[in-house]
């Protein structure tokens, strides 16, 4: 693959290697991909959630792809596989658990998932912008609830299907759910999940949920990140922040989460802002993808600095190149997570950037 010294590498889906771990995938996806591309986004979404969900292993066997064991690193105690991850929102009730832990992610975050089960905003609410390589989204946390959820994470468990990555929840407020009542909506959410997931991320910087992003204030955390800790029993507590936080802000949250015991902080989500973007859809909702990266690098760096090495940061946000992973572990982060990039590069893409780090002699980076 690429030289990392050079140009950004970039692999469309009429550039893949079907020779490659996930090759055969990417194959399929090539084939594919016009087909899905013709629908809208929303029905593309729920086509491919569908058709994993019936036979994740068998989907996933086309891959059979995993990082290189020069890339393993440790995180607030869980052993990822490689640095790359799956970013919470793709797969937001875990109906493909083991198909992602097959394809070259190091680890897994599912949802984002509620207290009570509800449809989300009104369709369609997911927008492709092509040329950039970008979605503009605003799903509302539809999902079917936290109660599901625990519910098929146990059986995942129970049958031995659990894959050998972590696997994360990130927990949002329900939409029906005062702002005054949001600690306890969280707080049921992850008591049902206690002892199922490996990993949980307190999700309060979605733009989609009204009121949501009120939660990252400081009153607000104050409150809900001891009640959080708490209820998850002693499994790992991540904070996610939104990329439009003033740094100010950003710098207050991270002190608030070391003072509550949150065991890291996962930066960044989607923005408001339409900076990047070639064409605006003029759709409401978050925008990822690679016009986002700029923004997210910058607020990253503003998360690395406000740690300084007390919290491992999960970077987020436009995330497509392993030049681009590279940059944010060599700058600290302890891992980075992608959606976006996926549904316009194909299901290669996290085994790509892992076979580019390693090549690349990742193995010399500072490991956490």
């Amino acid at each position: 693959m690429s030289d990392l010294t050079g140009p950004a590498p970039t692999c469309h889906p009429d550039q893949v290697d079907d020779a490659s771990p996930g090759g055969m995938l990417d194959l399929a996806y090539r084939l594919s991909r016009p087909l899905l591309f013709s629908l809208g986004a929303d029905r593309a979404h729920e086509l491919m959630l569908r058709t994993l969900s019936f036979a994740p292993w068998f989907w996933g066997a086309l891959a059979a792809a995993r990082p290189d064991e020069s890339l393993q690193r440790e995180a607030f105690g869980l052993p990822f596989a490689g640095p790359v991850g799956l970013a919470a929102g793709l797969d937001k009730d875990g109906v493909a658990i083991p198909f992602w832990g097959k394809i070259g992610f190091g680890f897994v975050e599912i949802g984002t998932v509620t207290a009570h089960a509800q449809p989300g905003n009104e369709k369609p609410r997911l927008f492709r912008v092509v040329e950039d390589g970008a979605l503009v989204n605003r799903a509302g946390f539809n999902n079917a609830g936290s109660a599901a959820l625990a519910e098929r994470l146990r059986r995942l468990r129970d049958r031995g299907a659990w894959p050998d990555v972590p696997v994360g929840v990130n927990v949002g407020k329900s939409k029906v759910t005062p702002l005054e009542d949001a600690s306890a909506d969280y707080a049921t959410s992850l008591e049902r999940l206690c002892g199922l997931a490996d990993y949980f991320t307190v999700n309060v910087s979605s733009p989609n949920t009204p009121g949501l992003r009120e939660l990252q204030e400081r009153s607000a955390l104050e409150e809900l990140l001891p009640v959080c800790v708490g209820a998850a029993g002693g499994t790992p507590v991540l904070l996610k922040l939104a990329p439009d936080l003033e740094d100010e802000a950003i710098a207050e949250a991270v002190e608030l989460s070391l003072e509550a015991g949150i065991a890291g902080i996962v930066a960044t989500n989607t923005t408001l802002s339409r900076e990047g973007l070639s064409r605006d859809p003029h759709e409401a909702g978050g925008m990822s993808g690679r016009p986002l990266w700029p923004l997210a690098r910058r607020k990253i760096g503003v998360v690395l600095e406000a740690a300084a090495g007390r919290l491992p940061v999960i970077g987020v946000g436009g995330i497509h190149t392993a030049l681009q992973v590279r940059e944010l572990l060599d700058a600290g982060c302890v891992a980075v997570q992608l959606y976006t990039a996926l549904v316009f590069e194909g299901p290669g893409l996290p085994a790509r950037i892992h076979r580019d780090l390693s090549r690349s002699g990742q193995e010399q980076i500072r490991k956490p």
